[in-house]
């Protein structure tokens, strides 16, 4: 079975990558980008290193500008991501049956509720899969640690792959700081394997 991974190229979605793999299923890599920024290219870095393949999906640049618009509007990023997100899994279910991402059990932003996955699963006709939804932030850390070498920056250092580098480029376009939206925070990339996958 070809399960279809939402991929950034950071420690969570190629955690979710190869969990899915060791369970059998024949993981390929998607990376979504609005046409902002080459930004794919992290990810295409890190999927090689995965041993993974890996396709890059262009979608409607409007669907960027309206999660700008969404920012702009709150003052803050948290229904921006969370509308970029829902909108990637809507079109991608057209495409995939079986679609999977790094959100975790910690995480507030992007996640669906168990009432959205379960609309996107009927509607759809599709499976979502989260494998790293039952898991801590301990646990990811540890299996991370046993398996990845990775780069771990503030976000606006950070070469990456995910909505929000697109979405803070836009910004900037726009004549907008992101660091007045965003709050500081860090990300990761896999540069590197620690084992075998």
């Amino acid at each position: 079975m070809e399960a279809y991974v939402l991929f950034s190229g950071g420690k969570d979605s190629s955690l979710s990558a190869i969990i899915l793999k060791k369970l059998g299923y024949d993981v390929k890599l998607l990376t979504v980008n609005f046409g902002i920024l080459d930004s794919y290219k992290y990810a295409q870095e890190t999927a090689e290193i995965l041993g993974l393949p890996h396709e890059v999906i262009t979608l409607e640049r409007e669907i960027l500008e309206k999660s700008v618009d969404i920012i702009l509007k709150d003052g803050y990023p948290s229904n921006g991501i969370q509308f970029i997100h829902k909108k990637v899994l809507e079109i991608l279910a057209d495409k995939y049956k079986i679609l999977a991402d790094g959100t975790r059990r910690d995480d507030k932003v992007p996640k669906l509720s168990y009432s959205e996955v379960q609309s996107l699963e009927m509607r759809k006709n599709i499976e979502y899969l989260t494998p790293l939804m039952g898991l801590g932030h301990r646990t990811i850390r540890k299996l991370v640690n046993e398996y990845f070498i990775i780069s771990e920056k503030e976000s606006e250092e950070l070469p990456k792959s995910d909505y929000e580098t697109e979405i803070r480029a836009l910004m900037r376009l726009k004549g907008y700081d992101p660091l007045k939206y965003f709050p500081r925070h860090k990300q990761s990339r896999v540069i590197g394997l620690k084992k075998e996958i």
